[in-house]
């Protein structure tokens, strides 16, 4: 990351209200309605059976409770007249409670009847399983696209953003928020989609049950309602900002592993492995902090709304007892009702419980959301200039452009590279030579100026096109896993086996080659194992040859190369350079003496343009460049006093 530049990609430490970004993520569900309306359906009638249960169910306690007390009383007086007796013996709660109940003075329990209710209860439970089932993977089904298309959305957003983007956010954050957050949604979406819609029903079906059944009892069982809805609102408002710290901190830990793996080496070589385990043992410890916090805050939801419940759950046992002994609620009633009472707490509990990971995943949604709310390049053109661009003439005309407003990087430089010629760029650390090439490749916009191709501006050709007539070749090496031969054909994908032959051969990739075990049909991984740093170089540099582009540009190349490839290399690039306009961006000085032209680069402008040896006759900025590398090799006696001539050839 660039001093001082700005991180768009990090997330705030105060996150956006949860609400908004709930909705936001929700309506990717949007594109499934049909199969969300079928969920629905499916839901409701898995809910409306398993509802009508406990009702049903009640029956058959009813039909036990009724048989039971029937065989305890004296056969042949009616019920009424049982009744009336115990009215004229002043056992008035038995005598109301018996004239509620279905009894036949001294007959048992009929249990056919309650065969019959059972079967049909568990009839019910059967369908309300199958109705759950077909919901559950159906619904899995549509949150598994939901999340593909937000993955293909995010991998064609990092498509469309700007390389500046990525110089301002760490890669091991990136990479967590593609994979770890994008995994923690999905996780999030397929515990609660479901969980939250049968529990919401739930709700509602066993309310409706419940005043069905008591209108009191229910009215009992509400009272633990609001202060359930406040517990699990304070607790989540509380619990909110410690998941978005976790999953910062998430992407940190990331980030600092993934850059002390890959720069394990130079860690260990300069003895740094100590600040870099405390550094890491610090944002460890953050996010250790945040996890406890966020888990223990928001877990303190169900055991508040358990307790609740079971608050609830007396209340009702006591107020349904003294209805049944009454005579006002029959015992099946009162179980039915003390069942809808522990259902209806219980997707509370469940629901209060999916807080927790809709706080997590809403939190995890909001960092995906900052990659794709992310400001993009500017498009291409919709129209694109339809003049050919293959002979390579390459003009700046009066370019500026910085990385910061305040800090200009290259200011009204201008430069023309002839078709066929090779353009070296040197200069200090820091002139602007890398990003000239990039500012060719359009991998950052110009702040002022133009850079055209045989005439032809580049911002009036898409980046493909643009970008299918140069070949680059970069300081750092990228291999992926795979054989050496499909490392070379990813310059061309349609090229023939012959085609790769013969670059493999001009970048001296042959030559090493058939020293492996499966020659080109070695496997080398990501890293490149198994091949030396040249030979990695080679590979690419081959690649770059398949790729027969117009313009070559080449960033310090040949800095991995030992010196006797270097000099093959550079005979190769002669014969591969024919009608293809090459920028050659080089630090050691010798690779470059044969350069048709030579820029050198200052703080963003060109101090001298002109060859080897019209550049050193000028005793300038390149002069200086060279005998600081060769000035065991470079005396005043072998180099000519200047003469006007040679000033004028050099001198910018």
């Amino acid at each position: 990351m660039r001093p001082g530049a700005a991180n768009p990609g990090a997330p705030d430490a105060k996150a956006k209200s949860f609400g908004p970004s709930l909705k936001r993520l929700l309506r990717r569900l949007a594109p499934e309605r049909l199969y969300l309306t079928v969920i629905f359906v499916l839901a409701v009638a898995s809910v409306v059976l398993n509802t009508l249960g406990p009702q049903i169910l009640g029956k058959a306690t009813n039909l036990i409770f009724d048989g039971v007390v029937g065989k305890e009383l004296p056969a042949g007086p009616s019920k009424e007249d049982v009744v009336a007796q115990l009215r004229a013996e002043g056992n008035t709660t038995f005598a109301d409670m018996l004239a509620s109940m279905d009894v036949i003075p001294g007959v048992g329990v009929d249990f056919s009847a309650v065969g019959r209710v059972l079967a049909w209860v568990l009839l019910l439970y059967i369908g309300a399983s199958l109705f759950g089932w077909l919901e559950g993977y159906l619904l899995n089904s549509v949150i598994n696209r939901t999340v593909k298309r937000l993955r293909a959305d995010i991998e064609e957003k990092i498509h469309r953003l700007p390389l500046s983007y990525f110089d301002q956010l760490p890669r091991g954050d990136l990479l967590s928020r593609v994979t770890n957050d994008v995994d923690n949604v999905a996780q999030t979406l397929q515990q609660t989609m479901s969980q939250l819609l049968i529990s919401t029903l739930t709700v509602i079906g066993v309310l409706i049950m419940m005043f069905w059944i008591s209108p009191l009892l229910a009215l009992i069982a509400l009272l633990t309602v609001p202060l359930a809805i406040i517990v699990t609102a304070q607790i989540a408002k509380r619990s909110k900002p410690h998941f978005v710290d976790q999953w910062k901190y998430t992407g940190k830990v990331n980030a600092q592993v993934e850059e002390a793996y890959t720069g394990h080496e130079v860690v260990t070589a300069f003895g740094r492995s100590r600040e870099v385990g405390e550094e890491f043992d610090e944002t460890n410890a953050k996010l250790y902090r945040a996890s406890f916090k966020s888990q223990f805050i928001s877990g303190l939801i169900m055991p508040a709304i358990m307790f609740l419940g079971n608050l609830n759950y007396v209340l009702i046992a006591v107020v349904g007892g003294l209805r049944v002994a009454s005579g006002s609620l029959s015992l099946g009633e009162v179980q039915a009702f003390i069942q809808y009472s522990r259902g209806f707490t219980q997707p509370l509990t469940q629901i209060g419980s999916m807080i927790n990971l809709l706080q997590s995943g809403v939190a995890s949604a909001e960092r995906i959301f900052e990659i794709l709310d992310a400001e993009e390049q500017v498009p291409d053109p919709a129209v694109e200039d339809s003049r050919p661009v293959d002979r390579g003439h390459v003009e700046f005309d009066k370019v500026s452009f910085r990385y910061e407003p305040e800090t200009p990087i290259i200011d009204e430089l201008s430069l023309v590279a002839e078709p066929g010629h090779v353009v070296a760029i040197v200069g200090p650390t820091g002139a602007g030579k890398t990003t000239l090439v990039n500012l060719l490749m359009r991998f950052y916009e110009l702040d002022a100026g133009a850079i055209t191709i045989d005439g032809v501006d580049i911002t009036r050709i898409s980046r493909d096109h643009l970008r299918e007539r140069i070949g680059m070749v970069l300081q750092d090496t990228w291999l992926f896993g795979g054989t050496i031969r499909e490392n070379i054909a990813y310059g061309n994908t349609a090229a023939s086996e012959e085609d790769i032959l013969d670059a493999a051969r001009a970048a001296f990739v042959d030559r090493f080659v058939h020293a492996l075990p499966n020659g080109y049909d070695t496997v080398i991984d990501e890293e490149g194992s198994g091949v030396s740093a040249g030979e990695k170089q080679l590979i690419t540099i081959a690649r770059a040859f398949l790729a027969k582009p117009s313009i070559l540009i080449l960033d310090e190349a040949t800095s991995s190369v030992d010196t006797r490839t270097e000099l093959l290399v550079q005979h190769a690039m002669a014969a591969l350079r024919r009608d293809r306009t090459s920028f050659v961006i080089a630090h050691r000085l010798s690779t470059i003496r044969d350069a048709d032209q030579i820029v050198v680069m200052e703080k963003g402008r060109i101090v001298e343009i002109g060859t080897h040896e019209q550049l050193l006759l000028a005793r300038g900025a390149y002069y200086r460049l060279y005998n600081a590398q060769f000035a065991a090799a470079i005396t005043d006696e072998d180099v000519d006093e200047p003469d006007e001539d040679a000033v004028s050839l050099g001198k910018v």
